[in-house]
């Protein structure tokens, strides 16, 4: 049984095995190439709008994550992160947010940290084996492969948001 989600206000996410699938794709030019789910993007923008923010801490700089970023009207992006709990902090004391109200998702020992303190702890299917047992939930999805709207869908559901912000898409109200 999945803890009370619905003191969460904010999604925190890490980029590199979580929005991606770990892979860094460089053209011969050395330019950097990420790909995004756009199920994960949809996922994103239905937290927004059921007032839960979302942001990204990530370990790695890349240009790509910033266009990302922007297009999903995500404000909170800090990257080069090689200790995360440094903007961890720096987040909640700006928002006014205490470790209950955030949920977070990563798939390495670098998030460990983070994950053991949030209301919400989560990780994607293909995560290393040491943080699966340290989570309160394991997506059935991989990163980069749909496992953030997974977690977006669970937490608009635990949140009770869930039908208000997907009524439009369902004719007759019904799921």
């Amino acid at each position: 049984m999945l803890k009370n989600l619905g003191d969460i206000r904010l999604l925190l996410l890490d980029v590199d095995g979580v929005l991606t699938d770990g892979r860094i794709i460089y053209d011969h030019h050395g330019v950097e190439t990420k790909a995004f789910d756009v199920k994960d993007g949809h996922g994103i923008k239905m937290l927004q709008r059921a007032g839960i923010e979302v942001g990204i801490i990530t370990g790695r700089t890349s240009a790509v994550v910033e266009v990302r970023a922007r297009e999903l009207g995500i404000t909170i992006v800090q990257q080069g992160a090689l200790d995360k709990l440094i903007p961890y902090q720096q987040i909640l004391a700006e928002r006014r947010l205490s470790d209950a109200q955030v949920a977070y998702v990563g798939d390495d020992v670098v998030d460990l940290p983070i994950l053991r303190r949030v209301g919400f702890a989560a990780t994607v299917a293909d995560a290393i084996d040491e943080v699966k047992p340290l989570v309160d939930y394991v997506a059935r999805r991989r990163g980069g492969r749909g496992a953030v709207r997974e977690v977006c869908d669970l937490l608009l559901k635990g949140t009770g948001a869930w039908e208000h912000i997907t009524a439009r898409y369902f004719v007759d109200g019904k799921n």
